[in-house]
């Protein structure tokens, strides 16, 4: 294909794809952007915050049915289920504990008996972030980082918080109740929010229009049947990468628009709320830094209240236990239960080997980069580097792997009621399961060492 033609193609595709995508896109979101601007003022107002946290409840209500109907009732139904939970257990100190076993089985029946699975999947994230708020609370509480019991109204205004009730992130308790006092207006705000507003955007037309065709029509590349599967399988975990930057990036925008998602450093506010690190998945260092930066708030809430419970059965248990409690959170799919699951034993193997390794090279190859006052010998020399780079290459293969299933093909209901077993199967079988097999040699690898 020559460039006249390439570039007939591209603006085609710019076309029919781009300005329909851009354009569904706003139509969905905009009336929620509006609502978190209503709440972000009115929490400037000097209303008495028992007001404002019924107007952030209300908001989010508004926003749940604009988006779920009357399935919005469902959702209602877990965080009512959550406070009742919070209050009968107001004297114990393990609210944290039973309410995560009582969140875990309402979620089973609900996704098993309650309602269809394509209505329940469309909620799920909704879900999610409403039993992380409330979770997180129930913790929070048991160690006295919250001092006091919150009210009816409270609770509704955070676990129904506009920015985030919709596309998330987890927010705490605290933060919520810095949001409703209503810092100052400011272009650092506007800006922050419009950027991660635009940067939604941009992903969403990367995940729709580009990736799909990313060896097609960006970069022509062609080989093997053996190369095709493989660029195919790029192609496809690319566009799921930049679905879920969408999504991250447009929650850093709403949490931000409704007046959250900010620092305090002595005199001055930064705007500075970060769901996604698209850099450090795309260009790893390793998995474990893919893990960390994919939605950087569920990492942080599955370490404070998760791992940092269950590590005192052992540090692998403990990433386990992790791993299955993520799975749980996000229903019952194989796929993602299966990618999950994937994802703790990779990331335990690459760390247990590259800590080994910087032990007896004495070089900067750890997981994560190394600090500045590291007693490491080696840090900077060409072989240091090629060995971080050949562990980059490692984590993008394995993310090829693992996103080579989030392809429905031609079967679009696939994607609304959850990926089967045997789609996943197919899949990693299609790649002759390279990735396990190359876990299964770094984990033998590193026994030997």
């Amino acid at each position: 294909m020559d460039w006249s033609s390439r570039l007939e193609v591209w603006q085609e595709l710019a076309e029919s794809c781009g300005l329909i995508t851009v354009q569904q896109a706003v139509q969905q979101v905009w009336r929620l952007l509006l609502l978190c601007l209503i709440c972000r003022f009115y929490f400037r107002l000097g209303a008495a915050s028992t007001v404002k946290h019924i107007v952030s409840a209300l908001a989010g209500l508004l926003s749940l049915y604009l988006f779920f109907e009357e399935n919005m009732v469902w959702v209602l139904l877990l965080g009512s289920l959550c406070y009742l939970i919070l209050l009968l257990s107001r004297n114990s100190s393990s609210k944290g504990l039973f309410l995560s076993v009582i969140i875990l089985i309402y979620l089973l029946i609900g996704e098993l008996h309650l309602i269809d699975m394509v209505t329940w999947h469309k909620m799920r994230g909704s879900q999610m972030v409403v039993a992380m708020k409330a979770i997180s609370l129930a913790f929070d509480l048991d160690r006295g980082a919250v001092g006091s019991f919150p009210s009816p109204v409270e609770y509704l205004g955070y676990v129904l918080f506009v920015g985030t009730v919709v596309f998330g992130p987890w927010i705490s308790f605290s933060s919520y109740k810095n949001a409703v006092e209503g810092t100052k207006l400011s272009w650092l705000w506007l800006y922050s929010s419009s950027l991660s507003l635009l940067k939604s955007q941009i992903c969403l037309l990367i995940s729709t229009c580009i990736a799909p065709y990313l060896f097609l029509l960006f970069i022509p590349i062609s080989g093997s049947s053996v190369t095709e599967k493989w660029l195919r399988a790029y192609e496809t975990a690319v566009s799921f990468h930049f679905s879920n930057y969408f999504v991250g990036h447009l929650s850093e925008g709403t949490t931000m628009l409704a007046g959250a998602g900010f620092t305090e450093e002595k005199d001055s506010i930064r705007w500075d709320m970060s769901v996604v690190k698209p850099v450090n998945v795309e260009m790893p260092r390793s998995m474990v830094v893919v893990v960390t930066s994919w939605n950087i708030p569920i990492s942080r809430w599955l370490k404070t209240y998760v791992f940092k419970n269950a590590v005192k059965l052992g540090t692998f248990p403990g990433i386990l236990v992790t791993y299955t409690a993520s799975a749980l959170l996000h229903g019952l799919s194989f796929h993602l239960g299966a990618v999950l699951l994937s994802l703790g034993f990779i990331t335990y193997v690459e760390h247990v080997l590259r800590k080994k390794l910087a032990s007896i090279f004495s070089a900067c190859i750890l997981s994560r980069p190394c600090g500045s006052d590291c007693s490491h010998q080696h840090k900077k020399e060409y072989w240091v580097v090629l060995l971080n780079l050949g562990f980059s290459f490692l984590a993008v293969f394995h993310l090829t792997y693992l996103g080579s299933m989030f392809d429905a093909g031609a079967d679009e209901e696939a994607v609304e009621e959850g990926y089967t077993a045997i789609h996943t199967i197919q899949r990693w079988s299609d790649l002759n399961w390279a990735s396990h097999w190359v876990l299964l040699a770094c984990w033998v690898f590193y026994r030997l060492i």
